[in-house]
């Protein structure tokens, strides 16, 4: 009896610790299907910087799957696009792709990711409708692991695919400003001016109520007073002059700085647009700077004089409604220190007077005077220039005594030689009469 019991212990024993074999998923068929498309907007501006954001999906499916295909589960799917890299490429159209390819690592079946890339829309981009490919690589599982055998070891291929998806790009009508000349007037660092540019419309859209507008570019120099005039339309090769009131900092130099030029108008769809940006060159003068050009005034020790300075504008603008003054110091001194020297154009010279005493016990020699000129800028601000010098000498009185004793001696010799002239005659004729 006891054996009995014992072996049915036994059987169910080994019922309770068999364990059922457990079946892996595995399929067999499909493989990825990528498509792409342009997110948002695909219509673009010449001249305009872009970001195009690409949508990639994954529909891809698998054909048939099979239960119980042994212990080990497959590691991918047939479906699953592996190790994804993309690259947009302008392929001839004029949009130039700064944007290097980019990975996107593993896409499975039903999955979507997005790639963005920078773009500039070139300047002289035609109308048109544009393909920039999207190239696509990848790799997946080709091979059918449900086909191989029950088994601890499984042989996994993988196929890489290059594929290209063409997306497309509008290039739409639109205004673009382009400014053929920009003239500078009365311009110099640290004064205001004035700059007279002429624009055309190059691009294919008609613009209405439109306004152009002048920007400092990044840290320029140049900074709009006047930023904004209104010129109504704006037709394609329409031409237009518009002037500005701008300043210039005193820390810049004699050279060419950037201004920034957009128009603002109403489209043909009647929406207010901008135009893409141009950006040119205007020629800044140096600072206006004078010097005295005539040789050192000179002043007898210890007398008063008038003496003459002459002024030479050495800028490039007129000085306008200038003045001078002299700064004085012992042994010199002036109640007449301010000169009125009149509008000086570059180049131009103009003579100052003024009235200087030396003090008698001055030492001889030639003195630096500082001096200066205010003038007014072209809107008629107020400017001083830089401080320079003006020479004055101060002579001994025997220097210009001597001289001065000259014509004296001279008379005096002359008086005396008539009087023994006179003297001899006389008495020649005296001792004539006698005999």
């Amino acid at each position: 009896m006891k054996s009995y019991t014992t072996i049915a212990l036994l059987v169910l024993a080994a019922v309770f610790c068999t364990m059922p074999v457990l079946g892996a998923e595995k399929y067999q068929g499909g493989s990825p299907q990528i498509s792409a498309y342009i997110a948002g907007t695909n219509e673009f501006s010449p001249g305009q910087d872009a970001t195009i954001t690409v949508v990639i999906r994954n529909s891809g499916t698998n054909e048939v799957m099979f239960i119980d295909q042994g212990t080990l589960p497959q590691a991918d799917l047939p479906t699953t696009a592996k190790l994804v890299t993309v690259a947009l490429t302008s392929d001839g159209a004029p949009i130039n792709i700064t944007t290097d390819a980019q990975d996107l690592g593993d896409l499975t079946s039903s999955g979507i990711t997005s790639a963005s890339f920078s773009a500039k829309i070139t300047s002289d981009a035609t109308l048109g409708q544009y393909t920039l490919p999207l190239v696509v690589q990848y790799t997946y599982l080709s091979n059918s692991l449900a086909n191989q055998p029950t088994s601890d070891q499984v042989q996994a291929v993988y196929s890489p695919v290059n594929l290209t998806i063409p997306l497309t790009v509008m290039i739409q009508p639109v205004a673009q400003t382009d400014v053929i000349s920009a003239e500078a007037s009365g311009l110099a660092v640290g004064t205001e001016g004035y700059i007279n540019l002429t624009i055309k419309n190059v691009g294919y859209d008609d613009g209405t109520q439109a306004s152009v507008k002048i920007l400092q570019h990044g840290n320029s120099a140049i900074i709009p007073t006047d930023d904004s005039i209104y010129i109504g339309d704006f037709p394609r090769g329409g031409v237009v002059s518009c002037l500005y009131k701008v300043s210039v900092s005193s820390a810049a130099h004699q050279q060419t700085y950037p201004i920034d030029v957009e128009v603002t108008y109403t489209n043909s769809e009647g929406n207010t647009a901008t135009s893409v940006i141009d950006t040119v060159g205007v020629p800044v003068a140096a600072k206006i700077s004078f010097t005295v050009v005539s040789p050192p005034a000179v002043i007898t020790q210890g007398s008063d004089s008038v003496i003459d300075v002459v002024y030479q504008n050495t800028g490039s603008i007129t000085a306008n409604h200038a003045e001078a003054r002299l700064s004085t110091y012992d042994p010199l001194s002036s109640s007449d220190t301010l000169a009125y020297l009149g509008d000086i154009p570059p180049g131009g010279k103009v003579t100052a007077h003024y009235a200087i005493s030396a003090a008698s016990g001055a030492a001889p020699g030639t003195y630096p005077l500082n001096t200066e000129v205010r003038y007014r800028d072209e809107l008629d601000n107020s400017q001083i220039s830089d401080t320079f010098t003006a020479q004055v000498t101060i002579a001994g009185p025997s220097a210009t005594g001597g001289l001065g004793q000259i014509p004296e001696v001279l008379t005096l010799l002359v008086l005396i030689a008539i009087g023994a002239g006179y003297y001899v005659l006389v008495m020649r004729k005296k001792k004539g009469g006698d005999e």
